[in-house]
């Protein structure tokens, strides 16, 4: 994982997806006093910020950890382990908003998850919360040309994630020695983190995809922002089901998930978008609406639930019926291809 510059930057309104998402909006010393829309940013940053890492909802209350024996990651898991049983935790491994470097930048949305019986592995640190430093001030800077600075999380990051759990599941020593399913993995982000997602969904070895608040770019555009692979290209190597979870006509990728919508013909792929903006209902209490709506992904595709599945399939499928949702959906069970 490549090293994270911490300098305090601003960002325009308006950025492009991966722009925008690599930068905060922020105030500076040395630079023009704070517009309305910046402090507005901040302060709901420092509400975030505030909120404790509660348990999540589900069965196994979850914590957030560093493992030393995974640097550069945060694991967010089932506090404990003895009470699965016989039950196999899957895998989740994640990708942050803007690919930054803050691995809790997320935390309520995946200790939901975590909650939910699984074993979720961000590439990063904790850079945001409750005692960690503030998230604006670990922002790389950009050139002075305008050029953005490489992300400090790639998809091998996910990867390596992968592998890690893997092995500790072989490992006598490791309190999650036979406690992890080697056949239930997916690949998830948030925004710049929805591409790493989508780039590590060509590992054979993952099962579901999950993408929040962000899409492809098209292949004639040779996108390379920042490192980060963002062309369509991406959607040629899918092998599973996807899912992608927006924030309305007002969310800066909103078009471009609609168009990977369009382009996705060898898989199921599923499309739910409510009108909260680009944040996504991250910051909401256990991750909001979009959590649960996760959640229930990976419960059917990982987990087989008929329940959760009744939530996506169909022609009065859950959320097809749901207020304040808008989906879309093809080659869903039941559906021609």
């Amino acid at each position: 994982m490549m090293p994270l510059a911490v300098r305090r930057v601003c960002a325009p309104i308006g950025l492009p997806l991966v722009a925008s998402a690599l930068l905060t909006a922020c105030s500076s010393l040395g630079q023009a006093p704070a517009t309305a829309p910046q402090r507005a940013a901040d302060a709901e940053l420092d509400a975030y910020a505030a909120m404790p890492n509660g348990p999540g909802t589900g069965d196994y209350p979850a914590i957030m950890e560093v493992d030393p024996s995974l640097p550069g990651h945060v694991i967010y898991r089932p506090a404990d382990l003895s009470r699965l049983r016989e039950r196999k935790l899957p895998i989740v491994v994640w990708g942050n908003g803007g690919c930054s470097a803050d691995a809790a930048g997320s935390r309520l949305h995946l200790l939901e998850i975590a909650s939910h019986g699984y074993l979720v592995i961000a590439a990063g640190q904790i850079l945001s919360g409750p005692g960690a430093p503030n998230m604006r001030e670990a922002v790389a800077q950009p050139a002075a040309d305008g050029t953005l600075p490489d992300a400090a999380v790639t998809a091998p990051d996910l990867v390596a994630g992968i592998d890690w759990a893997l092995a500790q599941n072989g490992r006598r020593d490791s309190p999650y020695f036979q406690h992890i399913d080697p056949q239930r993995i997916a690949a998830s982000g948030r925004s710049c983190g929805g591409l790493l997602a989508l780039r590590a969904a060509a590992d054979p070895r993952v099962r579901a995809v999950v993408v929040h608040n962000s899409g492809t770019f098209p292949v004639d555009n040779k996108l390379m922002v920042g490192g980060v692979e963002g062309s369509r290209t991406l959607l040629n190597d899918l092998h599973t089901p996807v899912i992608y979870i927006m924030g309305g006509k007002t969310d800066i990728a909103y078009q471009n998930a609609l168009d990977d919508f369009a382009a996705i013909e060898s898989q199921p792929v599923f499309l739910a978008s409510q009108d909260v903006g680009h944040g996504g209902s991250f910051r909401q209490p256990n991750g909001g609406e979009g959590a649960r709506i996760a959640v229930a992904w990976l419960d059917w595709q990982l987990q087989r639930s008929r329940r959760a599945g009744r939530l996506f399939t169909g022609k009065a499928c859950g959320l097809c019926r749901a207020t304040g949702w808008t989906v879309m959906h093809k080659s869903m069970p039941g559906e021609a291809k």
